[in-house]
């Protein structure tokens, strides 16, 4: 596991030396950003409460576009540049080499939800008796959830190209199904609308985490999503050293 965190170590201050990551983070902050100007604006007009997990929806909802822009180099530059034969020659497992990819982004993704809360902080300070701190817990533990997930996705989609734009549209197509594959049978039952509302992200997290709830089945599926798509990255560069 040493390995994983040298490689994340390395990734995550690599982040910092990249405009990319900037661009991503200015995006997102700005974005969200207005929408909490917005809603607050309007909740002192009407003399509504503000809604507190609203900023942490709009987080899951950017983040289908911004993971792939977040995880799209992290691969496909190695094979670019030829490093990753450098890499495996090393002594780093392929699961090592995947893991401290994802953690990376991980930790890049955590210091922006980090800023997130500072909305919710905010928020605390202009609402009495204050914030549901429980319910708004649950929703940030299925963002980091969620998050973890497509960017699992998005270091397996990385794996497969050596540029950088074919990487990102795979990673987004992929995303974007994980999120929207069960909007056709919302109002359907039998087993295939079973089958795709589980494997929905969108049904996991909001039918759940954005009530307040944390549900055990919810957890075990994100976990799940992460790891399969982690040993998928692998396996993919397992095959890329016997070539």
């Amino acid at each position: 596991m040493r390995n994983a965190w040298t490689v994340a170590k390395r990734e995550f201050n690599m982040y910092f030396a990249s405009p990319v990551a900037y661009a991503v983070a200015f995006g997102l902050l700005l974005v969200q950003g207005l929408f909490f100007y917005a809603d607050f604006g309007s909740s002192v007009l009407f003399g509504a409460p503000p809604d507190p997990t609203r900023s942490v929806s709009l987080f899951v909802t950017l983040l289908l576009f911004f993971a792939p822009a977040i995880t799209m180099r992290l691969m496909a530059e190695e094979q670019r540049t030829g490093t990753l034969e450098l890499l495996l020659t090393a002594p780093v497992r392929e699961w090592e080499l995947v893991t401290g990819k994802w953690l990376a982004a991980f930790g890049f993704v955590g210091l922006l939800v980090i800023l997130n809360a500072t909305y919710a902080v905010i928020l605390s300070r202009f609402v009495t008796p204050g914030l549901d701190v429980g319910s708004l817990a649950a929703a940030y533990v299925g963002l980091f959830l969620a998050a973890g997930a497509m960017l699992a996705i998005g270091v397996f989609g990385s794996s497969l190209f050596s540029n950088q734009i074919a990487a990102f549209f795979a990673i987004m197509g992929l995303v974007l199904v994980m999120w929207v594959i069960s909007y056709p049978v919302q109002n359907e039952t039998g087993l295939l609308a079973s089958v795709l509302k589980h494997l929905s992200f969108s049904d996991h997290y909001y039918t759940n985490f954005l009530s307040g709830v944390v549900n055990l089945t919810d957890v075990v599926y994100f976990v799940t999503v992460i790891v399969l798509f982690l040993f998928l990255a692998a396996r993919v560069v397992e095959s890329r050293r016997w070539r």
